[in-house]
């Protein structure tokens, strides 16, 4: 390799998986360059009074020192917060449920670790997540990792090819359990028996808190409206429709006798509409904002299937592209709580074929009756 081709970058979060990949890539030749990026502050990231720097920084620079590394610390909260915390605020406001981690991989982290790697001369970029890449006809595959409890290929969709190409994933090939021994074989007994991350990082509590605090006027806004039935009959009031989910059944504060859980939400008229269990199901879904390596592929793929959510198990589907760039999904396994914001995420075995964000679905029987002559088979 040349000089060039030995230098890689790692996003270093001074947890067990970034850590991990530090030594591993150190033992494989490679000259490591860390860059941890700070991108919110909450108080649980502080451990002692006075520390200027959050915990994530401090272990992540203690283990750069410890393994004779170039660190850099790149404070960029600031642009997090114009992209990443803005997308998660406007969402929620616009009757959606985001998913900040599928927007901040491909539109933040990522294009900071290609900035710094030019930056730093280094050839390579690499992360802790848990996922592997496949080279097929010239593209570059996410493929899933071999934990299935750890995978996170379903956050990854939206990469494009030029930052896959630079891309490693060392522990694709491991379970966390493996991770945790070989760091303890390492000599970091303690760090392997560390706790895991939170999903959201920039979130303490509960997001309809964040919400009313980095929208104080979100009240005002959208206020008090109404519950609503199937058939649009008024069931309660309820705070606003920006503090309701798809599949909510908890929290709701409305007594019906029966469970009841959140079907649709409607920004327009701030209705949200209640349920049972059974309503929740869906034969189609619609599909927005698509990003695919090959739409034939995508099209013609004989065992597709969809995950849209976050460790929800694949469910088989066939698609048809829409003349609005849509993608129409049939469901041929039960799919239920279709969420709009949220990912969906198409699979060929454990390859991703790319993804989408799930639309609102108004219409979505008429479209479905339009559209059957072009599903594939």
């Amino acid at each position: 390799m040349k000089e060039k081709d030995k230098r890689v970058l790692v996003g270093m979060s001074g947890g067990i998986d970034s850590s991990a990949v530090c030594i591993m890539l150190q033992e494989q030749g490679y000259e490591v360059v860390g860059v941890t990026m700070r991108t919110w502050d909450i108080p649980s990231h502080f451990s002692t009074p006075g520390q200027s720097q959050p915990d994530e920084v401090l272990e992540a620079q203690a283990l750069a020192a410890r393994l004779g590394i170039e660190h850099h610390v790149a404070d960029v909260r600031k642009e997090f917060k114009e992209v990443i915390v803005k997308y998660f605020i406007d969402e929620y406001m616009s009757g959606r449920t985001p998913n900040p981690c599928v927007m901040c991989n491909p539109l933040f982290k990522e294009r900071i670790l290609c900035e710094w790697a030019d930056r730093t001369d280094c050839a390579w970029i690499a992360t802790g997540h848990y996922c592997q890449l496949k080279d097929i006809n010239g593209a570059r595959y996410i493929v899933t990792g071999d934990d299935s409890t750890k995978d996170q290929s379903y956050f990854l969709w939206k990469l494009p090819q030029d930052i896959l190409k630079r891309m490693m994933f060392p522990l694709g090939g491991m379970t966390k359990t493996e991770v945790r021994a070989y760091l303890a074989s390492k000599g970091f007994e303690a760090k392997a028996k560390g706790g895991e991350s939170m999903e959201i990082c920039f979130i303490d509590k509960d997001y309809r808190e964040f919400l009313k605090e980095h929208c104080p006027d979100i009240d005002e806004r959208i206020g008090a409206g109404w519950f609503v039935d199937s058939k649009g009959l008024k069931l309660g009031q309820h705070k606003g429709f920006a503090y309701y989910t798809i599949g909510q059944r908890k929290g709701l504060e409305i007594a019906l006798g029966k469970p009841a859980y959140v079907l649709k939400i409607n920004p327009a008229k701030n209705t949200v509409m209640l349920g049972d269990a059974d309503q929740l199901k869906a034969e189609y879904m619609l599909v927005e904002q698509v990003n695919v390596i090959c739409m034939e592929e995508l099209l013609r793929c004989k065992e597709l299937s969809v995950r849209i959510r976050y460790r929800s198990r694949p469910i088989p589907c066939q698609v048809a592209l829409l003349d609005n760039g849509q993608l129409l999904v049939k469901f041929e396994g039960e799919a239920s709580a279709i969420t709009p914001g949220q990912s969906a995420v198409f699979y060929e075995g454990n390859r991703v074929l790319g993804g989408g964000f799930i639309a609102f679905q108004q219409a979505i029987k008429k479209i479905a009756a339009e559209n059957q002559e072009k599903f594939n088979r």
